[in-house]
């Protein structure tokens, strides 16, 4: 599987990132045999956090069997100096090992999380104290949120080193602020920041409850995937040709070998097909959150 420098990282990434929430879904021997066919199939990037139900506890045995193949990115909610370090340290527990080779600050979503962040007693107090003392290697930030925030998040904070962000057809069709991934994608590349793809695979909000219960759908994602192997290759191909450097499967189990299997042909896609794809999509229902953008 081809692989790309993760911005100044010093590490390349394969072109597909492993979402491990797919594991959550799955018992331990599942879990170790999906593990084992996201290695056969070369992909060196696995994310991980503490909110995808029993991820980290599903990924551990293989992970530690694997330590050295695996490129391991895990996450914090935490916004604090205290609650960072202790969730940190219970990644750790929990996955088994002894480092963290990419800790990301998850899901920022308003400018007071921003000011918490980063001030003195902040969630990014203890991760540079992690990094400082060898525990973690890397620094990154995640975010669903309004591109703008994010910007403002690579001018404040100077030792970032990933970003991980939405981008498709649907959000590049969307020609506001609120979905102006593209400033975020060319801002990181001119800074040398790694950029991680979701939401690749997303064709839009799920219908509202009423007419969908959410134990009666049929995928455990957040949003509503693609799911044929045609619109899957489509949809990887369009979000690995954007100058990023890796795409992150969709998180449902049942879909993982078609992302894997996607990745492994991967094709650049022309600029005429993806014109005709943003073109195609340009009125669907946007995946990302729109109360994240007030």
């Amino acid at each position: 599987m081809e692989t790309r420098p993760l911005g100044e990282t010093g590490h390349d990434s394969t072109v597909m990132t492993f979402g491990t929430i797919a594991l959550n879904w799955l018992e331990q021997e599942g879990a170790d045999q999906m593990v084992e066919l996201v290695l056969d199939h070369g992909v060196n990037h696995f994310d991980v956090a503490p909110t995808y139900g029993d991820a980290e506890l599903k990924l551990g045995p293989k992970l530690r069997q694997y330590r050295d193949d695996i490129f391991l990115g895990c996450k914090t909610q935490e916004r604090g100096y205290e609650g960072t370090k202790r969730k940190m340290q219970a990644s750790l527990d929990r996955l088994g090992v002894d480092t963290i080779d990419l800790y990301q600050v998850h899901g920022l979503e308003y400018e007071e999380e921003l000011d918490r962040i980063t001030a003195d007693d902040g969630a990014l107090a203890a991760i540079r104290e992690a990094k400082a003392d060898g525990v973690i290697d890397h620094i990154g930030l995640t975010s669903h949120g309004n591109p703008q925030l994010i910007l403002d998040a690579i001018d404040r904070i100077d030792d970032l080193e990933t970003l991980m962000f939405p981008l498709n057809p649907v959000v590049a069709g969307k020609d506001d602020e609120d979905h102006d991934y593209q400033a975020v994608l060319d801002r990181a590349n001119e800074e040398g920041i790694g950029t991680l793809v979701i939401k690749a695979f997303a064709k839009g909000p799920w219908p509202s409850t009423d007419e969908l219960a959410e134990r009666d759908r049929p995928y455990a994602n957040w949003y509503e995937p693609v799911d044929t192997p045609e619109e899957t290759r489509e949809r990887f191909d369009f979000a690995a040709s954007q100058d990023v450097t890796t795409v992150v499967n969709p998180g449902d189990p049942k879909l993982v070998a078609m992302t894997l299997d996607a990745a492994s042909r991967y094709e650049t896609m022309d600029e005429a097909a993806q014109r005709s794809l943003v073109e195609g999509a340009r009125h669907d229902d946007s995946p990302v959150p729109e109360q994240l953008h007030h």
